[in-house]
């Protein structure tokens, strides 16, 4: 229980949750899959997102809307942190701010329905509502693209040559067919949502004790 005066403190779940409930519109606290970036000013680009250690690209682990109260500039925010998964590394941790104001371009001004929108499928959306277009396994910034088709978009030539050998190869030569359907490129984490709850909220396991006074009666009826 936190101290009188302290404030309270906020614990995180991690919980199974449909993809349309992660997506950057929800605003959402999540684990793992690919970040749900608010807007594009001030996105790290590829060079902020390179290992210091081994120069490969950190994979996502994690972000939280965090909102600043009093700060209009502010009224949206989440903190992504960014972590190496490349052994020996499996480190060089960096974190990064992405904000807006609560009137802007993007998003409606009301909060986010509770419903589900009328289309829920599983496709990646692989573009922000800037026009900013993002990498196809990581779901970063994309400052590069395909040569052949311009229509798929990398962060760096490592990931490029990753999708192609997991199925761009084939869609490539048939830009008619191209999809969002992106296949599983071992590189993200598991997605959960960050289900957030105070302390307070959080009840303590009922422990039922046994009844010890037959037994301690007992016990001083043969001690007299």
């Amino acid at each position: 229980m936190a101290a009188a005066g302290a404030r309270p403190v906020e614990l995180g779940f991690a919980e199974s949750a449909p993809a349309w409930r992660l997506r950057s519109e929800q605003f959402p606290s999540k684990v793992g899959g690919r970040p749900a970036w608010l807007g594009a000013a001030g996105l790290p680009g590829p060079r902020a997102l390179a290992c210091a250690l081994c120069g490969r690209p950190l994979s996502f682990l994690l972000q939280v809307y965090a909102p600043l109260p009093g700060r209009a500039d502010a009224f949206h925010r989440g903190i992504f942190l960014f972590c190496c998964r490349e052994p020996p590394c499996c480190a060089g941790l960096r974190v990064f701010r992405n904000q807006l104001p609560r009137k802007n371009e993007f998003y409606s001004y009301e909060p986010p329905s509770e419903n589900p929108p009328p289309e829920t499928g599983e496709s990646v959306c692989l573009q922000l509502k800037s026009g900013a277009h993002l990498c196809r396994v990581c779901g970063c910034l994309g400052p590069k693209t395909c040569s052949r088709c311009h229509k798929a978009y990398y962060c760096s030539k490592e990931h490029q040559t990753l999708d192609w050998r997991l199925g761009h190869k084939q869609t490539c030569a048939q830009p008619d067919h191209f999809d969002h359907i992106i296949p599983d490129h071992n590189f993200l984490f598991p997605e959960f949502e960050i289900v957030i709850e105070t302390e307070e909220e959080i009840m303590p396991e009922v422990v039922e004790k046994e009844d010890y006074s037959e037994i301690t009666g007992s016990w001083d009826s043969v001690s007299a």
